[in-house]
């Protein structure tokens, strides 16, 4: 994919007023003082009263990049250990409609992110398409009987979410009021290959020998299992938009454990066929696709057709902004382990991720989720510098 122009981006600076005194003393202003020559396509102007992170999206003239965080809600921060010291079951947390709002809310109450994003699991349908699973603390995802046979596949269901999973949909209309349009209201689901993954392998795996014998030996067994899956997963984003999400994010984990060959045949028509689905029923829902390592398959994500793509922390955003083109936005990519350094070096690596990404279409986020232990207070500053940036 060719740059549609070569000229000089504008240069970027932190306006003064995001920065409040500490101490009797200017907190730091961070400036980017260039950007790298463009390969984004000239922002439209707008005034449209949307959030910032859809306007970002579709290209609109925004002021700065929209930022949110993966794992945004979690772990690290101390009003979510309170809950989970009173309800300590995941599922419990995740299936519950009251805490799945209020978790949800908590980064929203105390950072403003331009994105909030539902709390939920990946792995959350699969109870309904009967295949029975849990989240235990300390072991992740446990399938209790893995898939391994055509029997099994056929004893899997097609996902009703309104039936299956309701509390998904009240959650996000909650959401919706509470946020008030003052940001993105964000949905989620797992794509195809990696929720097969998960149940094949029995839960998490690190070297998918389980899913791989079954692709490589019985790949009908497979394809029938992520058509399941495909299907459902289009019905849930679309049940999803219906509720109140504005946006929704494809998390395709371990696709990117597959070589590129066979992603084209395991995970790449599964995805398409998603995105297709999607757009004849809500063709102005922004679709953000996430995988993991995935720098040798940034022009295949692309190629889903979906409207944003996540990179990871392991490809430069320079890069892979020339890789994909001046059509998509990208979304991404400071390093989780970016928020374990001081203030200072927090600041240096979100000036130098959007200076890489240039002016418009760049959603700033981690290129993964927050690890936990993250200090939050660098949380907090990692929101109140990108808050900060002016195009």
């Amino acid at each position: 994919m060719s740059c549609i122009h070569n000229r000089p981006l504008p240069c970027f600076s932190a306006s003064s007023s995001s920065y409040p005194r500490r101490n009797g003393c200017a907190s730091f202003k961070p400036r980017i003082h260039c950007a790298l020559g463009g390969t984004v396509a000239e922002p439209k102007s707008t005034t449209s009263t949307e959030p910032l992170l859809l306007n970002a999206v579709r290209g609109e003239d925004v002021e700065r990049p929209p930022v949110w965080l993966m794992r945004q809600a979690g772990r690290y921060m101390k009003s979510y250990q309170i809950i989970c010291e009173k309800y300590p079951s995941f599922r419990q947390r995740s299936e519950n409609t009251d805490l799945v709002v209020e978790i949800s809310l908590q980064p929203w109450n105390v950072f403003k992110p331009d994105g909030v994003i539902l709390f939920s699991d990946i792995l959350t349908p699969l109870s309904g398409m009967n295949i029975p699973f849990d989240i235990v603390k300390g072991k992740g995802p446990i399938i209790a009987d893995p898939i391994s046979e055509a029997a099994q596949v056929e004893q899997v269901r097609e996902f009703v979410p309104e039936e299956n999973v309701p509390y998904v949909g009240e959650a996000l209309t909650i959401l919706r009021k509470e946020v008030d349009n003052k940001a993105a209201v964000l949905g989620f689901v797992g794509a195809p290959f990696t929720l097969a993954s998960y149940v094949v392998e029995g839960g998490s795996s690190k070297h998918f020998s389980k899913i791989k014998r079954l692709a490589f030996s019985q790949p009908q067994i497979l394809h029938a299992l992520l058509q399941k899956f495909t299907s459902s997963m289009a019905r849930y984003i679309q049940y999803q938009a219906d509720n109140g999400a504005q946006a929704v994010q494809i998390f395709d984990s371990w696709a990117t454990e597959l070589s590129p060959v066979d992603f084209e045949e395991f995970s790449l028509p599964y995805l398409k066929q998603i995105v297709e689905s999607v757009k004849r029923t809500h063709p102005d829902l922004p679709l953000i696709l996430y995988a993991s390592g995935s720098g040798g398959l940034l022009e295949r994500l692309a190629s889903t057709g979906v409207d944003v793509v996540s990179l990871d922390w392991t490809v430069d955003m320079a890069e892979g902004r020339r890789r994909l083109g001046a059509d998509i936005a990208v979304q991404g990519n400071v390093d989780p382990g970016v928020l374990f350094g001081s203030k200072e070096f927090i600041t240096k690596r979100i000036n130098d991720t959007v200076k890489k990404a240039g002016k418009g279409k760049h959603i700033l986020n981690l290129g993964h989720g927050i690890v936990v232990g993250t200090p939050e207070e660098n949380v907090a500053h990692f929101f109140e510098v990108a808050k900060g940036i002016r195009y």
